[in-house]
């Protein structure tokens, strides 16, 4: 069972984000951006950013929140691939997919040449993939599907793989960030 911070996610960016979200450089991808705090935080500094989420209801948000996203999976083409300066995968979501070498190795190619990719990791130092579905708390599960939890370790690890190098890691507030370059 592992918690899901809802109501982190529908705030405002706090300042764990912030430290995220001061290392963005040119246009920002927001990959599974939830309901989009990061990606209206960002356009409010005047960044060009989009986010992109499976979920319609997390796009939706997004949208009334004053920012711009799409429904569609990360895996699927996106506007503007291999031009988008920094990428981001926060709240676990270098999970998406259940294999994390596959999905840095997608992101290398949605960002530019020299393009950052900004990555929130596991707190703990595990390397996991495991399927899961999301529960209500009322007994209702959603259908299952792949995720992967990674540590700091284990990301810079499967980024290398990928063809990423690690430029710089962090931790706030009980959050681990890293920062990894083309």
């Amino acid at each position: 069972m592992l918690p899901l911070e809802v109501e982190r996610w529908c705030a405002a960016a706090d300042p764990s984000d912030l430290t995220v979200l001061d290392r963005c450089r040119g246009p920002v991808i927001d990959i599974g951006c939830g309901p989009g705090r990061l990606v209206t935080a960002l356009a409010a500094r005047g960044h060009p950013v989009l986010g992109v989420d499976v979920s319609p209801a997390a796009v939706d948000r997004t949208r009334r929140g004053g920012g711009t996203a799409l429904c569609r999976s990360v895996f699927d083409p996106l506007p503007g691939e291999g031009r988008w300066g920094t990428a981001l995968l926060i709240d676990g979501n270098v999970g998406i997919g259940g294999d994390p070498a596959a999905l840095l190795g997608r992101l290398a190619r949605v960002t530019a040449p020299g393009g950052l990719l900004l990555a929130e990791a596991a707190a703990a130092d595990v390397d996991e993939r495991v399927e899961v579905h999301v529960d209500d708390g009322r007994g209702r599960s959603g259908p299952p599907f792949p995720w992967a939890r990674v540590g700091a370790t284990a990301l810079t690890r499967h980024a290398s793989r990928a063809g990423w190098h690690a430029a710089e890691r962090w931790t706030v507030s009980g959050r681990a960030f890293v920062a990894l370059r083309r």
